[in-house]
């Protein structure tokens, strides 16, 4: 398994790449390619271009969760693809896969839509779109870990605004939060975009649909932006207990946050133009 994050808060020293509030990696198993959300615009597209990844063989596009900051840079993607086929360019039609709930209307402090402004009617017409709350297996070791159970208290966070969906407006605790876990010689490496469920329930998930109790490497967002202390307590118990053998927060986890991970964890730098390998 390796990845490349292509879009994320910060850039990695002396590395002159684009960065913003967002997230997107790019994931290769064997010979399937994935994209893992879009960032918010099209920056991942011309980071891509400089780390020498192409975007137009992508085989899946996973999206983490509905969030503007994660899905807005779809129709980059989708441009990218609609100007390869004007050109005659080869390409790969990719499979978008996310939660039901991804592309449902979100609000949230009197912002009118913080959520995919894309339908699935509209990327149906660029690719197959496969929506599952269950978990599906994309490879033989790389696993969509589906709707997360919440299994922590004290991660247990009030709603995000609100959700439209066909049977009404609800509060929107963020049901089609998921993430990616591949299973590889070191133990499990779990690819997160926000974390809304909780990263322990992530991860403790990922540990029971792979079967194996040995994390890796966890990397993507944490969902730590002055989390409360009894939150950060909580956390730190529980990767204490998992002992990863490196820890790669980054987007929506703030430096606190990463300096008390740092205390049970091997913490790592992230930004873009970070690539990391697994056996």
């Amino acid at each position: 398994m390796k990845l490349a994050v292509l879009v994320d808060n910060a850039t990695l020293t002396d590395r002159y790449f684009l960065a913003e509030p967002g997230l997107s990696i790019h994931i290769e198993d064997g010979g399937t390619r994935f994209l893992f959300d879009a960032g918010y615009s099209g920056i991942f597209v011309a980071n891509a271009q400089k780390m020498g990844i192409d975007l137009l063989r992508v085989d899946d596009v996973v999206i983490s969760h509905g969030h503007l900051d994660h899905t807005w840079g779809l129709d980059a993607l989708l441009r990218l693809h609609t100007e390869a086929i004007f050109e005659g360019r080869e390409r790969v039609e990719p499979a978008f896969i996310a939660h039901p709930d991804a592309f449902l209307t979100r609000s949230c402090n009197g912002v009118g839509e913080i959520g995919c402004h894309l339908s699935v009617e509209e990327l149906f017409r660029h690719g197959n779109v496969l929506l599952t709350p269950a978990s599906l297996w994309l490879t033989e070791n790389l696993v969509f870990l589906g709707e997360i159970e919440r299994r922590f208290e004290f991660e247990r966070a009030p709603p995000c605004g609100y959700v439209y969906t066909p049977d009404g407006i609800r509060d929107d605790t963020v049901l089609d939060d998921t993430a990616l876990a591949c299973k590889t010689a070191e133990g499990l490496v779990i690819v997160t975009g926000c974390s809304h469920s909780g990263i322990c329930s992530i991860v403790e998930q990922a540990r029971e649909v792979c079967n194996e109790d040995r994390v890796a490497d966890v990397i993507g967002g944490f969902h730590l932006l002055d989390a409360p202390p009894e939150q950060i307590e909580g956390i730190l118990d529980y990767f204490a207990e998992v002992r990863p053998a490196a820890l790669h927060p980054c987007h929506c986890t703030d430096l606190a946050a990463k300096i008390a991970l740092a205390r049970v964890a091997n913490v790592r730098e992230t930004g873009v133009g970070l690539r990391l390998g697994y056996g």
